[in-house]
């Protein structure tokens, strides 16, 4: 919980590792919220983008890791322990951020498996305003659930928190299956299609999910584990404070991978990008080229 006094800083500076941790973190949160920002104003800048679903989801995710990034600014820089009992906490509202890619991902790859496997139902029912509510949808059960999870007594709070953790493996266990899913059918269905801008369109997107979910469960996984491995066990690892949790780290930076993979994997992304964000600050501009 906040307090009313001064936050003290996350590392000491009494070693060579505190000068680093500390500089880390200050890299980390100003290159998340560029790039995972530039993704944000890249799409929210270009109606061609705007109006297909999956750069909505696209544009979900991008918002929570700006906001992740912005986060890390406080998590990582200052003496913060999320948990029961917390120490300078907030409630847990920052690190909520990832729950909400958590079912970002989760609905993206069902539109993928629907736009793919089932195109006439996809084109008739999913529009872009159920897209958008199913976003919102993300934002709205996350925080509902913190809310209430803020508002009762500790023990209370802990268990919701252990049913959370329940759900969480429901939830990741689905996003595998779903993951392995849609890798066939790029693999599969998409190579029976004739070659068209359609076809090409549904393998960037089977591709960019596939690839982000993947990284997404392989840098957060760890952390997750070790939370089950702590509530259901006097076991698992500690730390001092959020800087220095490595699990937590590798979450984090989900906020830096997940955008720059948009940005490999959609060359209508990237150009986007360039031309609202970068174009104007590049070097070779002004020179020119």
């Amino acid at each position: 919980m906040l307090s009313n006094s001064t936050v003290p800083l996350s590392v000491t500076f009494t070693s060579p590792e505190d000068f680093f941790i500390f500089i880390f973190h200050i890299l980390f949160a100003t290159s998340a919220v560029l790039l995972a920002g530039s993704v944000v104003i890249g799409i929210f800048s270009t109606k061609s983008l705007r109006q297909q679903n999956r750069f909505i989801f696209m544009l979900n995710t991008s918002i929570s890791d700006t906001l992740t990034g912005f986060s890390v600014y406080y998590l990582g820089l200052f003496d913060v322990q999320e948990g029961y009992p917390s120490r300078n906490g907030t409630y847990y509202i920052l690190p909520s951020f990832l729950g909400v890619n958590v079912l970002t991902f989760l609905f993206a790859q069902f539109d993928r498996y629907f736009a793919v496997c089932h195109p006439f139902f996809y084109n008739r029912f999913i529009s872009r305003s159920f897209v958008i509510g199913v976003c919102a949808f993300c934002w709205i059960y996350t925080y509902s659930i913190l809310t209430v999870q803020n508002m009762v007594p500790v023990y209370l709070a802990a268990q919701i928190n252990a049913f959370g953790v329940m759900t969480l493996q429901i939830i990741v266990i689905t996003k595998l299956l779903m993951t392995i899913k849609l890798y066939f059918i790029a693999r599969n269905q998409l190579g029976r299609e004739v070659p068209s801008a359609e076809r090409d369109n549904k393998k960037e997107s089977l591709r960019i999910i596939v690839f982000v979910v993947i990284c997404f469960l392989t840098l957060w996984s760890p952390s997750f584990v070790n939370i089950i491995v702590r509530q259901l066990t006097k076991g698992g690892l500690r730390f001092s404070n959020e800087a220095t949790n490595l699990f937590a780290i590798m979450a984090r930076f989900n906020a830096l991978v997940t955008p720059a993979l948009y940005i490999w994997g959609s060359p209508a992304l990237r150009a986007a990008v360039w031309k609202t964000m970068w174009r104007s600050v590049c070097p070779c501009r002004r020179r020119g080229r």
